[in-house]
């Protein structure tokens, strides 16, 4: 059976009502939540971006949801320090917590000072942090010079059973590179054809666990309003790849978004004003075999559509 969540979007909303957010989340229905972790947001018209890691901690401690989020070691975040984090919280709340480790964006690490490096070099030290915190969570203490440095870094508190480390992609090469080391494939939505395409290489690649991908949303009671929402918050997450990795700030997004077109724009949200559509084509996605779907709403006003969500859009998904 497909399981539904909340994303939460600390790029957009300030976190103490984020934190509100997902404790409405959770008496609306959902299953299961998930959220960011930026340094800085898509846009300065967003205007926030909370620390995911103290925030995840309030989270888990006051609902009952299981939660994870999607993060990058290696620049910003030195991979023992997000093994030290990942195994804290799974300790705390066992089952619960899941992380998936992804290459990042160069508006988030580029704070460092360090050169922000191209996209086959980020893979490689991505998949070296992963091996650096599996380690770690297997109680070994670690040693490495790469990509990255560790010097005997070991992980004292540890979980029952380590959190699961979630491969993030979002092309049909990434997905298969993830299929080596990952415990599940998250990815976002797209056209079905291109999704149906990083499903298979996943699992073509040997992939296992489970496939969940995170759907962003406009849904309001007529379409301007719902097409209104999406080009002001939302647009300039339409700019295609190398873009989104590279720029530095949220201003550079801005000049780069501010002319993209309205068909671009819903081809990154799925823009309606109808419960029923929102549903089919949600349902689409569960055809290709995701089990968990992370619904993200890109307005910053979440209460109308948890409410929503509660009353119809749960429902009518389940139904389907």
């Amino acid at each position: 059976m497909t399981r539904y969540g909340f994303h939460a979007s600390h790029e957009q909303i300030a976190p103490s009502q984020l934190l509100r957010d997902v404790q409405h989340a959770e008496r609306a229905g959902f299953d299961m939540a998930m959220c960011s972790d930026h340094l800085a947001p898509w846009s300065a018209r967003q205007g926030h971006s909370g620390y995911a890691w103290s925030w995840l901690g309030a989270a888990l401690a006051t609902t009952s949801l299981r939660l994870g989020t999607v993060t990058a070691p290696g620049q910003r975040y030195h991979p023992a320090v997000v093994a030290q984090s990942a195994a804290t919280l799974a300790e705390m709340f066992p089952g619960r917590f899941w992380v998936a480790l992804g290459t990042g964006q160069n508006m988030n690490e580029h704070v460092t000072g360090d050169h922000w490096p191209e996209k086959r070099e980020r893979q490689l030290r991505l998949e070296e942090c992963v091996d650096i915190i599996r380690r770690l969570h297997a109680g070994e203490e670690v040693s490495h010079r790469g990509r990255v440095t560790v010097e005997r870094a070991r992980v004292y508190s540890l979980p029952a059973i380590p959190p699961p480390l979630i491969g993030p992609a979002l092309t049909p090469a990434t997905a298969a590179r993830a299929a080596r080391w990952a415990d599940g494939l998250i990815t976002i939505n797209a056209e079905v054809p291109v999704m149906r395409d990083v499903v298979a290489a996943y699992r073509d690649a040997g992939g296992r666990g489970l496939l969940a991908v995170q759907v962003h949303v406009s849904i309001a009671s007529t379409i301007g309003e719902a097409r209104a929402i999406a080009r002001d918050q939302w647009r300039n997450n339409a700019l295609a790849a190398p873009v989104p990795h590279d720029l530095p700030t949220p201003e550079h997004f801005d000049a780069a978004g501010r002319h993209v077109p309205d068909d671009a724009i819903s081809g990154a949200v799925l823009v309606t004003d109808s419960v029923a559509e929102l549903a089919s084509r949600v349902h689409a996605y569960t055809e290709l075999g995701f089990e968990e779907v992370y619904l993200h709403h890109v307005g910053q006003d979440q209460e109308s559509f948890l409410e929503l969500a509660g009353a119809e859009l749960l429902p009518a998904l389940r139904e389907a």
